[in-house]
């Protein structure tokens, strides 16, 4: 009960927040249930009809929701409104409980999942975005960051995640709220790792089923074991060459051309190009080279002459 409480009290507050122009001057923009009320802390009338389209495009996770001092309500969207084994990006919005009104200046900071793994009676955190900033001018309410869980919810263990909102300087947050994380379909993997020395990186495939046939930009992200284990793991600062190879072995394991290697951005992602003829399997098989060009992970490894480090899409 007390989680749809919290779907259809955040349904509410994003269907009838009062947004603002700074100015105060109403620009004649008409959203449903929205009325512009000169509030500075908040957005253009411009600016709150982007965002309200924006939520209409995602899903709240209840789990996520908090209240900030009395004055705020904080809360989390994804895709879906709920979580899956590797990347999954994550939208905070803050608003006013006087008003509802979307607000500019609120900071999200450590996210923190944990993954209590049973027998072994320990946790384990997973790799995180570096930050939760605003990805689009037009929605400046609105902050992503990301996770990628290594892991889906089972009997051998289970996930909590913890998030600090400082909203207008009031801060609060959650504590170790317990989510579901759903395995991915037969046909789906996008998170794999690879040792270099003592170390262990993390490869994550960004939002593969936003591909589709043709040529798409490949973004991943190469993420650092902490330690401890239970402190997230960061973007990595090293600097790496991802090499792809798609094939599809349900078809001969024939390959596509004109792909492009992943190379590092200002952004700490890594992007390429990626060319899928078909529909189908794809088994994206990978070369990790560090910058002196050395192969580090994957590559010609096995007697198949296919590297053993890959990511599974199906389109």
């Amino acid at each position: 009960m007390k989680k749809v409480l919290w779907i259809m009290t955040a349904a509410l507050l994003t269907m009838t927040s009062c947004n603002s122009n700074d100015d105060g001057v109403d620009d004649g923009i008409v959203i449903p249930g929205i009325t512009i009320t000169g509030d500075v802390d908040c957005c253009s009338a411009e600016e709150a009809l982007q965002v309200y389209k924006f939520l209409q495009t995602v899903k709240i996770v209840p789990e996520l929701t908090t209240e900030v001092d009395g004055k705020y309500n904080v809360f989390a969207y994804t895709s879906t409104g709920s979580f899956h084994k590797g990347y999954n990006d994550i939208y905070f919005v803050a608003t006013k409980k006087s008003s509802g009104n979307y607000i500019k200046y609120f900071d999200i900071t450590s996210v923190t999942p944990l993954m209590y793994m049973v027998k072994m009676n320990m946790s384990h955190s997973t790799p995180v975005g570096s930050s939760y900033e605003v990805f689009d001018e037009t929605r400046p309410a609105v902050k992503r960051g990301w996770v990628s869980f290594l892991m889906n919810t089972s009997d051998a263990g289970s996930w909590t995640i913890s998030y600090t909102a400082d909203v207008l300087d009031s801060k609060a947050g959650v504590e170790d709220a317990e989510i579901e994380v759903d395995a991915l379909p037969d046909g789906q993997d996008w998170l794999k790792n690879f040792k270099l020395g003592d170390d262990t990186y993390f490869l994550s495939l960004v939002n593969p089923l936003d591909w589709a046939t043709g040529t798409n930009t490949i973004t991943a992200y190469v993420s650092k074991k902490s330690s401890p284990i239970t402190t997230p793991y960061a973007v990595a600062d090293e600097t790496f060459t991802i090499e792809i190879d798609p094939r599809m072995p349900d078809m001969g394991n024939h390959t596509s051309p004109n792909n492009v290697a992943l190379t590092k951005q200002a952004d700490g992602s890594y992007q390429g190009s990626i060319n899928l003829t078909m529909t189908g399997l794809w088994r994206i098989h990978l070369t990790v080279r560090d910058a002196d060009g050395n192969v580090v992970a994957g590559g010609d490894d096995l007697s198949d002459g296919y590297s053993s480090l890959y990511w599974d899409v199906t389109l």
